[in-house]
């Protein structure tokens, strides 16, 4: 049987989210001959209907309300719970970022439905969905589908490898304007904070400093390792309680889960809570004083040496390296 499959399209600073593409890629393995619709909420435009189209889009939603130009709980949701309602679609995906979280447990306490979240991978076997996600801080992978009723998941970011664009591609692009009433909360201002240019979940390569950087100035050997290779910068929650960095840099459990292509972790020890947010990353490079960290255990490639010194001799390597 076909199925329709409906993705949440999420924006960042009026840019679409890599996570959005990635989502759009593992619809397209479930629809069985049925349709993959986009939803995009507040104003939208040609560019980003092709650029959906292109990562396999068949319809977009355009979801207009002047209440959805920021992101806010109640508008959001009674937005995605109408577009659903219209469009019926077999399945919801949406990204397990920071708005999916919020967004997609609302949602599926509204339409009374279950929701799979934070799943690293999918499989298609003929009609049946298998998602897969970790359990035990990633100790462990359980498989989930769902039997009966409209299937809703979450997909963790830079799990699902986003599919190459199709130039010739076009999706039938739907504008509508959806109700929003009973707004408890007003958004006055959005007050960022930022590790650099890349998002942590979303960095491909992070470099990430812990309680051993020692200081402040201490991150900026980091932040230049991660100019030369085009990484984010990530630290342990050591490093932000001893006030090294900001908050919005923390890799763990209470922090960003990251999986990215290549961790380098640069004065960490290896707490289990650290471990539970960057185990699941593709590659590790551990540089650590003690032999005996815990880092270790997990590592792919481990240094035993002072950060101070190897990361000064990475970066002069890296940049002989032709980008």
């Amino acid at each position: 049987m076909s199925k329709n499959v409906l993705v949440v399209v999420e924006r960042r600073d009026g840019i679409l989210r890599n996570v959005s593409f990635e989502v759009l890629t593992a619809a397209q393995q479930m629809t069985n001959g049925g349709e993959v619709i986009a939803v995009v909420f507040g104003q939208g435009n040609q560019d980003e209907a092709q650029q959906l189209a292109q990562h396999g889009a068949d319809k977009v939603y355009i979801a207009t309300n002047e209440e959805l130009n920021a992101y806010s709980t109640d508008a959001f949701s009674q937005a995605l719970t109408e577009v659903v309602q219209t469009v019926k679609p077999d399945v919801i995906l949406v990204g397990h970022t920071a708005m999916g979280r919020d967004l997609a447990p609302r949602v599926a306490a509204r339409l009374g439905l279950g929701l799979i979240s934070d799943c690293t991978g999918v499989e298609v076997n003929g009609e049946e969905i298998v998602f897969i996600r970790p359990v035990y801080a990633g100790k462990l992978f359980q498989k989930k589908k769902v039997k009966e009723g409209i299937i809703f998941a979450s997909i963790r970011p830079n799990n699902i490898v986003k599919g190459e664009p199709n130039a010739q591609r076009t999706a039938n692009v739907i504008e509508t304007q959806v109700t929003i009433t009973d707004i408890r909360t007003i958004i006055k201002d959005v007050v960022k904070k930022t590790t650099g240019k890349l998002d942590l979940t979303e960095a491909k390569i992070i470099v990430s400093g812990g309680r051993g950087v020692k200081s402040a100035e201490g991150f900026n050997q980091l932040y230049e390792l991660a100019e030369v290779l085009g990484a984010a910068v990530g630290a342990s929650r050591a490093a932000c309680d001893a006030g090294y960095c900001d908050y919005a840099m923390q890799v763990g459990q209470t922090g960003k889960v990251v999986t990215p292509d290549l961790y380098i972790a640069c004065g960490i020890s290896g707490a289990v809570q650290h471990l539970a947010g960057m185990s699941n990353s593709k590659i590790i490079v551990a540089i650590n004083k003690d032999p005996e960290a815990p880092i270790f255990r997990v590592a792919d490639y481990s240094i035993v040496g002072d950060l101070f010194e190897v990361v000064p001799l990475l970066i002069e390597e890296f940049k002989k390296v032709p980008v």
